[in-house]
């Protein structure tokens, strides 16, 4: 006769953080693991539903305030994989009512755990209730692959894995680190990370470096220290496109977490000025944490609207760059964003309220590129999304065109040896760069706006004036020269 399995140690909530030194400190871990993730959860699940996100999954994961960063993040993503399932199991075992209701997040993930996961020896309150209730969810679980058909969960889960259209959440990605040039060089980058990790420099970005798919960088020193900062490619192309001299004051229009900001004030050598705007006080924070943990003292965090800012006040009228990066539906980076995990993720185009979506972000991607535009003595504007739909892209750069034109701006050519340019639905398209969701991991587009020089401002005008001349000319000899003749003189 097989051994009976100890029941689970029980403990409150209350005492839960005074635990005894001889608790495992594995199941303490696990503990506390339950709790952030549920917090995560909560930030996930209410961004989602209202299509405002605070943050995507691996950014909330990954904030300062998580402790026990590699537990909450597996429980996060594996709760939201069988979370349908989940929700399906609660109401059918009738268990989700009450004070408990109120803490659903808390509630799926120890139900993830007790079904699915590892049950921890050390439990609270929730943990000893859902416990209680094992019997009844696990019914419901048995009912429920009934009714669908399958043997098993996994089969229940290759099922839906299947009719989901995420094709490239499955495909590795290569992990990609940033050298913060302010506090290392490359080389020396490359030597230390080569300790542990096969790593190369990438060819289009100076400073990237290109890790093995699944390399767990976030413990590691030369992040901590902010010496690198993990960070995509086409991500790390989009300040590098805007390309800022050291003495130049910029803008970046929207710039938490702050990767591109402290990009922008390496370029920069920490030399010259940077208004970082953010409106979200919770991203202020965050965008805070990075500036100082990147060493950018060139760096002014403004807790403001980039449309507020008065292109006329003479505190800007020396910015000579603007890095526009807005708000956008995040299509391009469902990869590492996860989006595939969330409720809302949908097969196929975007549906009817998804489209309206769409059309709010792209009037006010507009809005702020013709404000950008605005300023009297930029020189540069790098207008970018980490989108892939054409609206919020090709149409909102073509929308501007004329209003850009008259500001005296023209689209230029960033990157010219990247293959994949602008969709073509306008002249100029091929000036524009997009990278490919499936074969770059990233579907990121960037548009880069130069004044013109005074010698292309005037040349149009001359030339124009003297094509006028000519026709007028040639008009009146054609007009005039019968007229001439008759009268026996030479035109």
């Amino acid at each position: 006769m097989a051994p009976k399995k100890p029941k689970p140690k029980v403990i409150s909530n209350s005492a839960a953080k005074n635990l005894k030194p001889e608790v495992k400190r594995l199941d303490r871990s696990a503990y506390f693991a339950r709790r952030e993730a549920a917090k995560v959860l909560r930030s996930v699940l209410h961004g989602d539903a209202r299509r405002r996100a605070v943050g995507s999954i691996k950014s909330l994961v990954y904030s300062p305030t998580i402790r026990n960063k590699k537990a909450t993040y597996a429980l996060v993503c594996q709760t939201l994989k069988y979370l349908p399932i989940i929700k399906d199991i609660l109401v059918a075992a009738n268990v989700l009512s009450g004070k408990w209701k109120r803490q659903g997040e808390l509630i799926y993930i120890i139900t993830y755990d007790i079904l699915f996961g590892q049950e921890g020896s050390v439990v609270g309150d929730a943990e000893k209730f859902l416990l209680l209730k094992k019997d009844a969810l696990q019914s419901a679980l048995a009912l429920i692959l009934k009714r669908k058909g399958v043997k098993d969960i996994k089969d229940l889960m290759t099922s839906a894995i299947s009719s989901s259209s995420s094709p490239a959440s499955d495909v590795p990605k290569p992990r990609y680190v940033r050298v913060n040039t302010l506090k290392m060089d490359a080389e020396s980058a490359l030597l230390e990370l080569r300790k542990q990790y096969e790593v190369r420099e990438d060819d289009t970005v100076h400073g990237l470096l290109i890790l093995p798919p699944g390399a767990d960088l976030h413990n590691h020193p030369l992040v901590k220290n902010g010496s690198v900062f993990m960070q995509g490619k086409a991500s790390s192309m989009v300040a590098l496109a805007l390309g800022p001299k050291p003495e130049w004051e910029v803008i970046d229009a929207c710039a938490a977490p702050g990767n591109k900001t402290v990009h922008l004030a390496a370029l920069m050598k920490g030399k010259g000025k940077i208004i970082a705007c953010e409106l979200n006080k919770e991203r202020v924070q965050r965008l805070e944490d990075n500036v100082k943990l990147a060493g950018a003292t060139n760096v002014k965090v403004k807790h403001d609207d980039f449309l507020n800012l008065n292109p006329e006040d003479p505190s800007y009228s020396k910015v000579c760059g603007i890095l526009l990066d807005p708000s956008c539906s995040g299509s391009g980076t469902v990869v590492d964003r996860l989006d595939h995990l969330l409720p809302s993720y949908s097969a196929g185009d975007p549906d009817p309220i998804d489209m309206n979506r769409l059309r709010k972000l792209a009037a006010f991607q507009k809005k702020a590129l013709e404000h950008a535009l605005c300023f009297p003595a930029v020189e540069r504007i790098v207008y970018s999304t980490c989108s892939i739909h054409q609206i919020e892209n090709e149409d909102v750069v073509n929308s501007v065109l004329p209003f850009a034109s008259t500001h005296g701006f023209q689209l230029a050519t960033t990157f010219p040896q990247w293959p994949q340019r602008g969709l073509p639905t306008f002249d100029g398209s091929q000036h524009l760069l997009r990278t490919n969701l499936v074969e770059d991991k990233e579907g990121f587009f960037i548009a880069l706006f130069v004044r013109k020089t005074k010698h292309q401002l005037e040349q149009p005008t001359k030339t124009a004036e003297k094509s006028t001349d000519t026709k007028v000319r040639r008009k009146k000899k054609r007009v005039n020269y019968p007229i001439a003749r008759m009268l026996g003189k030479w035109w």
